[in-house]
């Protein structure tokens, strides 16, 4: 299985995603600037990957505090906190694993050190629950599957798999889950413009573990549904609002619309981690907007003429009636029944 983000000795070993799917290499974190970096460039990306990494980066930071005093130490800790908040808006397992880390800090008696070495503890023991999570949303998510055809084809958009967490993944851990149990027929996905995460990384996961894909261009997806080619559609998510409008890459909006349309079950696959009931809906949910180098240029070639102005949202939101279920380490919930199912003390994952 994959792992992208590792504790290794006294270093954090992250899968460079940028330079998959032409060669798989890793990028050894030793210092919390250096993971603040990693997480921005998207070296590591998906929503419960960048938790993992924000914990491990503040217990990185927390060795770079040279003190004895715990009160100038949380003081420094608070500081390297809102460093890795600063990285990506949208995903809120970001801010749950900072604020889960600086929890740990604050109330762990002792010296220093011990609360140094509690913190790296925290960061292990959230990496392990995330895997433990995956497995789950991939068991639950199979049972929520449409029972016809036997075979099912499914789609999803951008990457939501082992890369994008502890490992499995969320809405791949689905396909994984349907794939091993003999009732998949087919996995499409989408390419997922501008930054092509789809074509670049689901597509080289599935490769990876033998599991049959076939990619198609974003503007291809209603097209293959008017075909019959599409049983269901299985997606993951940055932030999930109170009321089920759920925030996942740019484009994921569209997709739910000509499900709607074409009557295919729309499923968000998802840690409750990932759902903030801080926020009453999706107009709530911040939208980082990411460098126009990622529309005008395919790598180092630009293709869009000098002159043109440009506006590139990472992330969309779909409204909770598009979707026909949220599917949680506790099983598949129906978003209007999130706020009822679920605490602000519940998350147990990244």
């Amino acid at each position: 299985m994959l792992y992208p983000v590792v504790w290794r000795d006294d270093r954090v070993a992250l899968i460079d995603q940028t330079r998959l799917p032409r060669e798989l290499t890793q990028v050894e974190i030793r210092r919390s600037d250096d993971m603040a970096m990693a997480i921005k460039t998207m070296i590591v990306r998906g929503a419960p990957a960048i938790g993992i990494a924000a914990a491990y980066g503040m217990y990185l930071g927390a060795r770079e505090i040279n003190t004895r005093d715990r009160t100038a130490f949380l003081e420094r800790l608070e500081a390297i906190g809102q460093m890795l908040r600063e990285t990506r808006p949208t995903a809120v397992n970001l801010f749950w694993a900072i604020e889960r880390m600086l929890k740990v800090a604050r109330t762990t008696p002792g010296t220093v050190e011990q609360v140094r070495q509690t913190l790296l503890e925290t960061a292990q023991r959230i990496n392990a629950e995330d895997l433990e999570t995956c497995q789950a949303i991939g068991k639950h998510g199979l049972e929520s599957l449409p029972q016809q055809p036997e075979k099912l084809r499914l789609l999803t958009h951008c990457n939501a798999g082992a890369l994008a967490t502890a490992g499995y993944g969320t809405a791949l851990g689905v396909v994984r889950s349907a794939y091993l149990a003999g009732r998949l027929e087919r996995l499409y996905a989408d390419e997922t413009r501008p930054r092509l995460q789809g074509a670049k990384l689901t597509t080289w996961e599935c490769i990876y573990d033998g599991i049959p894909v076939t990619v198609i261009t974003d503007n291809m997806a209603a097209h293959c549904m008017q075909q019959g080619m599409i049983d269901a559609v299985v997606v993951g998510a940055d932030r999930i609002a109170a009321n089920g409008d759920t925030a996942n890459k740019i484009g994921t909006y569209s997709l739910a619309l000509v499900a709607r349309a074409h009557n295919i079950p729309f499923f968000v696959a998802a840690p409750k981690s990932t759902v903030d009931l801080s926020l009453h809906d999706g107009s709530q949910i911040p939208i980082e907007e990411r460098d126009a180098a990622e529309i005008y240029q395919i790598g180092e070639t630009r293709v869009v003429p000098k002159g043109a102005e440009f506006y590139n949202p990472a992330f969309d939101v779909t409204p909770a009636d598009l979707i026909t279920a949220i599917i949680t380490e506790q099983g598949a919930i129906a978003p209007a029944e999130l706020r009822s199912q679920l605490t602000p003390s519940s998350p147990k994952s990244s």
